[in-house]
């Protein structure tokens, strides 16, 4: 059972993607499930196999703790914990190939608080793999691009699981935009021109020691433009899954 793990901003596509990734799995014949870890969600476009909506309701945590909807979703983030047990067996009952989880909107409540950290290393940290998402709208921008390859490192420092770059909603970017992004993620000498056009002022301080560093994370790596709308890119995720844990071999 592998475990793949969509992680990004707030409107980067992840639950988009989760149903997209999970229509892709069960067209191809592949065994798949998808788990819901944001309380938060609202009209998702997929039908949770498993929801922690089932043990943790914002609504509730606001009237009992007294807290608006972002102090829930801190609340919410840290009572997590307190249900992975159940779930995990739930899961396992499914006995399926892939388990697809769908990761609270804001990031930041899933890569730091502890309870993050806690689900993944319990689930198995040794079959999973993170699918970090690029926001396209932030990413056609040097500047950023550079935000998001630091959220990316964050998120491969934090976790220490395989790791991909994802592209979401390629669809919406020009061909020159995308063809940028994809350029900047594998040359950095590429990123450093782009940021000095877009931020003269910046360049002495984003130097080749800072842009090492952030290769050193791999997360310069190569990005996979997808299309949850269109459904492109979906093979690419599962290749590069494959590979990483049976060598290529196909399910």
């Amino acid at each position: 059972m592998i475990n793949l793990y969509f992680i990004g901003s707030a409107g980067s596509g992840k639950s988009s993607l989760t149903g997209a990734f999970l229509g892709w799995m069960q067209g191809q014949g592949y065994d798949a499930i998808t788990v819901n870890l944001d309380p938060g969600i609202e009209n998702a476009p997929y039908a949770p196999d498993v929801d922690i909506r089932d043990w943790i309701k914002l609504k509730d945590i606001m009237e009992e703790y007294s807290v608006g909807p972002n102090g829930a979703q801190i609340i919410a983030a840290d009572m997590l914990a307190l249900n992975i047990g159940e779930m995990k067996e739930i899961i396992e009952e499914f006995e399926t190939e892939y388990v697809i989880f769908d990761t609270p909107g804001q990031m930041e409540l899933f890569n730091l608080r502890q309870s993050g950290k806690v689900l993944v290393d319990s689930f198995g940290a040794d079959r999973s793999i993170i699918g970090f998402l690029y926001d396209p709208i932030i990413s056609k921008i040097p500047s950023g691009f550079i935000t998001l390859m630091l959220q990316a490192a964050s998120v491969q420092v934090r976790f220490n699981v395989p790791f991909m770059g994802i592209l979401t909603k390629s669809d919406l970017l020009k061909d020159e935009e995308r063809e940028n992004i994809l350029k900047w993620s594998n040359d950095f000498i590429e990123l450093d021109e782009a940021i000095h056009h877009e931020m003269p002022t910046l360049r002495t301080q984003l130097n080749t020691e800072f842009l090492s560093a952030l290769k050193s994370f791999d997360s310069g790596q190569k990005l996979f433009p997808v299309s949850s709308t269109y459904g492109s890119g979906m093979e690419e995720i599962y290749n590069t899954v494959q590979q990483i844990y049976f060598g290529g071999e196909d399910l």
